[in-house]
């Protein structure tokens, strides 16, 4: 999703964040995290799906940080 600032539930989520290239990883965690503060500011909570997808990334986050160390 070039070009936009926040990734909505309805929009396209990789399935396998392990074949995503660490730069497209964090600006699709930057996407997911402007959702989130979006959601937590206009309807008092996260979607689940978004919820979900920062999880997700958070994961794939540690598990790339323990496979460097």
């Amino acid at each position: 999703m070039p070009g936009k600032l926040h990734l909505t539930p309805d929009d396209e989520f990789p399935e396998d964040l392990s074949a995503v290239d660490t730069t497209a990883l964090q600006i699709l965690d930057s996407q997911v995290q402007r959702q989130l503060d979006y959601e937590y500011v206009a309807e008092g909570e996260p979607h689940p799906e978004t919820e979900f997808r920062h999880y997700d990334l958070d994961e794939e986050f540690s598990e790339r940080d323990t496979r460097s160390a």
